[in-house]
């Protein structure tokens, strides 16, 4: 299956701008966020706060939810200090409803990923044919092994995007030395499953729960809709749950489960020179410029020009959406159908969103 790239150019051009004061690639450190609220495991109850209390322009509501609602949004959810603020639901969608993260569900991965290498299962600057064996993929031996985990993780393999979800060696071809060249490809990413899977010695459904989705109380399941990637399926709130995680630095009320800052940095800052707004499978605000999915252009400027320049987040097909916003210790999840670009991961619609947003939360 090839990406879909014209609507992507397009209304990136057009809606987006191309310049900025942004953040040339400098990492961040991770802010301290002070007292967070967390939900109990296992029941339904989450303490809230009304706009009113924070002090929220009440009167942009309507025109929030309303644009919401004009784009096929299923479920919309923001957490402030991690209490429910907004928890919409649209059509027959409920509290209880799961649906499809898409590429949102990458982060789920980079975490993962992370708890591997702390347990000491593997290092992200191992040789992928570490785990996959050799010839896992269609090139020349010696380019193979130029491969390592960090590649499959900033997007930076060097092998074919056109062949988007190809995971099989017939059609994971070279372009390109790895590290040389970004390339949103869906492939490798979908590989790293299989890395961990091979490093720990149990399935990756068995190594996610055991390890992060249980310990913080999601819910959710893994499934292949295409035969190929793996895709996972939640709630709305399981999807905050994560944010709010991330929001915290890795910790879970009181209890760290990913405890390597230098691995939290590192995933939640500009991993490499060619796409700075592109950490380890999660989009970064505030840079001065960004690649798209399926295109080998860069465009000057932050990726949401409305948003808050700390923002990172969790970006998939249809617009899927995980926000989180360490300065104003915000987690905002949008699930439902696509807002009009199909769009494998960022949109205008992100901008649209951020400008109701924005008018609304200040």
């Amino acid at each position: 299956m090839k990406p879909t790239i014209i609507p992507f150019l397009l209304i990136s051009i057009f809606f987006w701008g191309c310049s900025s004061d942004g953040d040339s690639g400098e990492i961040i450190p991770e802010p301290e966020v002070g007292a967070l609220y967390f939900p109990p495991s296992g029941s339904a109850t989450w303490e809230t706060l009304t706009p009113t209390e924070l002090g929220w322009n009440t009167s942009a509501e309507q025109a929030l939810y309303d644009l919401l609602e004009e784009k096929s949004t299923k479920a919309f959810i923001i957490l402030k200090d991690g209490k429910m603020v907004v928890e919409w639901y649209f059509g027959d969608h409920t509290q209880n409803t799961s649906w499809y993260w898409a590429s949102a569900g990458k982060t789920l991965t980079a975490f993962t990923v992370g708890l591997a290498q702390e347990e000491g299962l593997l290092s992200i600057e191992d040789k992928t044919s570490n785990y996959l064996g050799e010839g896992w993929t269609g090139e020349p031996l010696e380019k193979e092994n130029l491969i390592t985990i960090w590649h499959q993780l900033t997007m930076t393999s060097g092998m074919d995007d056109m062949e988007f979800d190809c995971v099989t060696p017939d059609c994971l071809t070279y372009v390109a030395d790895a590290g040389t060249r970004w390339a949103y490809h869906n492939g490798p990413y979908t590989l790293l499953d299989a890395v961990v899977a091979n490093a720990s010695g149990l399935e990756w459904s068995d190594y996610f729960n055991t390890r992060l989705r249980n310990k913080i109380g999601m819910d959710g399941f893994w499934f292949s809709t295409n035969g190929l990637n793996n895709v996972y399926f939640s709630t709305a709130r399981s999807m905050a749950r994560f944010g709010l995680l991330n929001l915290n630095n890795g910790s879970w009320d009181g209890e760290e489960i990913l405890t390597d800052s230098e691995y939290r940095t590192a995933m939640k800052n500009t991993s490499q020179n060619l796409n700075k707004s592109y950490g380890y499978l999660w989009w970064l605000n505030g840079k001065s410029s960004y690649r798209g999915p399926g295109l080998q252009i860069e465009f000057d400027g932050p990726l949401i020009p409305n948003a808050p320049s700390d923002l990172y987040a969790g970006l998939g097909k249809n617009d899927q959406k995980l926000y989180i916003v360490p300065s104003q210790k915000l987690v905002v999840v949008r699930m439902g159908e696509d807002a009009g670009e199909n769009s494998l991961g960022p949109s205008s619609f992100d901008n649209q969103l951020w400008e109701k947003l924005s008018a609304y939360i200040n």
